[in-house]
């Protein structure tokens, strides 16, 4: 007679317990786990976990983008799972990234953090706008700024200067230009653009090419010089990840106008001295 192995769940948990998580080792994990896949967006229905009047899951995301349940097609109350909730309290999930080579497995309560950080997550092209669409791992955005974007060479030093030249034109513009110190590669980013009543506006920034944790490592200063003004903006660098433009709207670099530009400006050229420190 074979034997089966029962797995028993707690009824109730004192603080003193230690309740063992559940990692997807086996087949019966494993197929506890993908009970809890969103028939929506197919990522994990993690607490809160809501479900339709039949019992069918959906994620919190997906939730209130529904008015019927996808698939009974029954009303949609705010109903919680509380039963589910209490397995997926024991169990361990895979990162959404495995797909891409992530191994880790983590808690629900783990699993959106790191995920945030994940070095296994696709990056974007870091250069601001809508016009280009690539995304890529972290190894490959170099070459495709090389490739697509005109970025020339890699400058290795801690000290760069970015030469902006016509700043007078009327278009939206971007200058580029990357640096490498301490092992890393940076880029550092000036935008001209409009972004109150019409009133054209510069945004100058650094970031790493790298994950958001590397880039708490470092800070930047920006400097722009004239023969009897200075300006200088100092910050932590943030990662390609975050956009440049998010990063402007939130006022998360340095900002100037076009007097300002034109007071640092020589023959309608900008020069931004660029400084990157270690924390």
């Amino acid at each position: 007679m074979s034997r089966q192995t029962a797995v028993v769940l707690p009824s109730r948990c004192t603080p003193s317990q230690q309740v063992p998580l559940l990692s997807i080792t086996t087949i019966s994990d494993r197929y506890l786990v993908s009970l809890f896949e969103c028939p929506v967006c197919f990522d994990y229905a993690l607490p809160p976990i809501l479900q339709c009047q039949s019992g069918h899951m959906l994620c919190s995301n997906c939730w209130p983008k529904l008015t019927f349940c996808p698939t009974c097609r029954g009303h949609l109350g705010y109903i919680r799972n509380l039963a589910m909730e209490r397995v997926a309290n024991l169990l361990l999930f895979p990162c959404k990234y495995a797909w891409s080579g992530c191994k880790d497995t983590l808690s629900h309560m783990e699993k959106a953090e790191h995920e945030e950080l994940c070095e296994f997550r696709p990056y974007s092209c870091p250069c601001p706008g809508p016009s280009c669409k690539w995304q890529g791992f972290l190894d490959a955005v170099i070459p495709h700024l090389m490739q697509q974007h005109y970025v020339s060479r890699v400058v290795q030093s801690q000290k760069v200067t970015l030469h902006a030249e016509n700043i007078n034109r009327p278009d939206g513009v971007t200058w580029l230009i990357m640096q490498s110190c301490y092992g890393f590669h940076f880029i550092a980013v000036l935008l001209k653009g409009e972004l109150y009543e019409s009133q054209p506006e510069f945004f100058a920034i650094v970031q790493l090419i790298g994950t958001a944790k590397q880039a708490e490592k470092f800070a930047y200063c920006i400097e722009l010089n004239s023969h009897s003004h200075r300006l200088t903006w100092e910050s932590p660098t943030s990662s390609i990840y975050e956009d440049v433009v998010n990063l402007a709207d939130d006022t998360n670099c340095l900002m100037f106008d076009m007097c300002t530009a034109q007071m640092f400006a020589k023959n309608g050229n900008l020069d931004v001295n660029i400084t990157i420190y270690m924390c």
